[in-house]
């Protein structure tokens, strides 16, 4: 097949119209068109009033060589590349010992399918409920204040991912197809097609949960195991090398080949490692608020008159400023006519976050606004990253009047430096909801002085973002992992053999997407390992 990309049309288009772009780039007729399908499609919005959509074709074709050929100089005409993911091994008999999965977020729940398609049956630990239990917590949490510590927004089946906007895209080189294979695996258990192909897929948080029942119920037909409000209390370490789990209620599991896929707010987890003497180090993160505008404000600066357009949706934004202090303030997770969550994993701590459903079709955007920070600037050891993140929550969670509710501001009366006393025309999604305050106190000096200079600088990029009635939402500190738990080329703990550290929590990852592709490489990891005992016994 050949690939055609740069294949631009209105918005409006019909699908005969595509048909007829491939005709007349490839200088073909009709008949030498065989059939084609959308690889990739986006839309550029870079000269309002003229947004079109961009496409990339794998198209087959009577004429392929002579094409290939012809248009042998022509970047934008090339072969299809092979995008098959290829497994690496396949077991050869059930093995004697399990390999185990520590959390089954996005990370755990790759790892877990590849191993169970390869045949080495895992048995996954989530220290959470079932997606469906959990979700019954979270929004009670959210409409009721009754909080869970182990089934909320971070803990449970799907991982904190579940409480998102399902945003599948990421920056990370997909050579070797995982992140395919991860897109495809999505669609088999019942998402849209269009992730395949759409620019910025995503999922929506509704829609998430009958998806992550049907990645479980594939892995347990596979021969794997799924065990909930499985909390593994100690990973059990003898001169190196891990030998197994001992659950919270005392069980002992053994094994010698343990997948760390804990999400970013494992605090008690990446404690027990700590004690373990598993190697750690503090990684940079953000922190911040999440900020409110009309989404319809957004569509119009993004879009301009074709703003509301069915086929475009709401608009989304990514932006950036390097401030006169040294400090980067970036837009991080934004949820596009989504709502901001309530996203604490522990008691009298106060976190938000974004999320989306699938018709984004919420009044008001929202994203983080969020500070780029680095261990300089919470020197102490490892963990003392994570422990600024509980001192920043449990402020916030004193500032919000000590019920949940969590501190906002107006952006006018920030920037003005005044405490807001009334809403204005947004109104903030947060539940269980927003005690007004001057929200100066709840992040360091320099990350509101970097904030202030931000949002004028947004403003020229974006008419309105620095509206007076904006709402500003804190705090945002679980931008990601706090920690990095060091792994070497064969992905295992650099002083702990048998410890596969993966995903966000472990600092390898940084959303659904690149989590999911960090379980494949690591199950990877595991079956070659495994393979190798294997020969090693016959």
């Amino acid at each position: 097949m050949l690939r055609l990309t740069e294949v631009k049309l209105p918005l409006d288009h019909t699908e005969p119209e595509i048909k007829a772009a491939i005709l007349k780039r490839l200088q073909i007729n009709s008949a030498d068109l065989v059939k084609y399908s959308i690889f990739k499609r986006s839309y550029d919005a870079r000269k309002q009033g003229a947004v079109c959509f961009v496409y990339v074709l794998d198209i087959q074709t009577t004429q392929e060589k002579q094409l290939l050929q012809r248009f042998k100089k022509d970047p934008h005409v090339v072969p299809t590349p092979d995008t098959t993911y290829r497994y690496v091994a396949q077991a050869p008999a059930p093995p004697e010992t399990r390999p185990i999965v520590i959390g089954n977020g996005p990370c755990g729940m790759f790892a877990g399918l590849l191993l169970a398609q390869m045949g080495f049956r895992p048995l996954i630990l989530e220290r959470g409920k079932t997606v469906r239990d959990r979700s019954v917590d979270t929004f009670g949490f959210w409409s009721k204040g009754k909080f869970n510590p182990e089934s909320n927004a971070q803990f449970g089946e799907g991982g904190a991912g579940t409480f998102s906007d399902g945003k599948l895209y990421s920056r990370i080189k997909d050579a070797n197809r995982q992140g395919r294979k991860v897109l495809a695996e999505l669609v088999n258990s019942g998402a849209s097609p269009e992730i395949l192909y759409v620019n910025k897929p995503h999922i929506g948080t509704y829609r998430l949960v009958k998806i992550v029942e049907n990645l479980r119920h594939r892995i347990e037909a596979l021969g794997g195991e799924i065990w909930f409000q499985s909390r593994v209390e100690t990973i059990e370490i003898e001169q190196g090398q891990v030998r197994g789990v001992t659950l919270a209620n005392g069980e002992f599991i053994p094994s010698r080949h343990v997948v760390l896929a804990v999400g970013h707010s494992a605090r008690d987890t990446f404690e027990m490692l700590h004690r373990q003497g598993v190697y750690i180090e503090a990684k940079p993160f953000s922190i911040g608020f999440r900020v409110e505008h009309p989404q319809a404000l957004i569509d119009r600066c993004r879009l301009g008159r074709q703003a509301g357009h069915p086929m475009l949706g709401a608009a989304d934004y990514s932006l950036v400023h390097h401030c006169s202090n040294g400090r980067s303030v970036y837009s991080f997770c934004m949820c596009p006519g989504g709502q901001v969550v309530a996203a604490t994993s522990e008691l009298g701590r106060v976190v938000t976050n974004g999320m989306s459903q699938y018709e984004r079709s919420g009044k008001n955007a929202n994203s983080g606004i969020v500070v780029g920070i680095t261990p300089e600037d919470y020197p102490g050891g490892p963990l003392a990253g994570m422990d600024l993140q509980r001192r920043l929550e449990e402020g916030a969670f004193a500032l919000g009047g000590g019920t949940y509710k969590a501190p906002g501001q107006l952006v006018g009366d920030f920037l003005a430096q005044r405490p807001s006393t009334q809403l204005g025309t947004v109104k903030p999604s947060y539940r269980p909801g927003v005690h007004l305050c001057d929200l100066s106190p709840s992040l360091p000096d320099y990350a509101i002085a970097a904030i202030r200079e931000a949002i004028p600088a947004f403003d020229r990029q974006i008419e309105g973002f620095a509206m007076h009635d904006a709402v500003l939402t804190g705090v945002e500190t679980r931008t990601s992992s706090p920690i990095c738990i060091k792994r070497g080329a064969d992905y295992q703990s650099l002083n702990t053999k048998g410890l596969y550290p993966a995903g966000e929590g472990a600092g390898y990852a940084g959303g659904i997407l690149s989590a999911g592709v960090d379980g494949i490489k690591v199950a990877e990891a595991v079956a070659l390992s495994m393979m190798e005992s294997m020969a090693c016994k016959t």
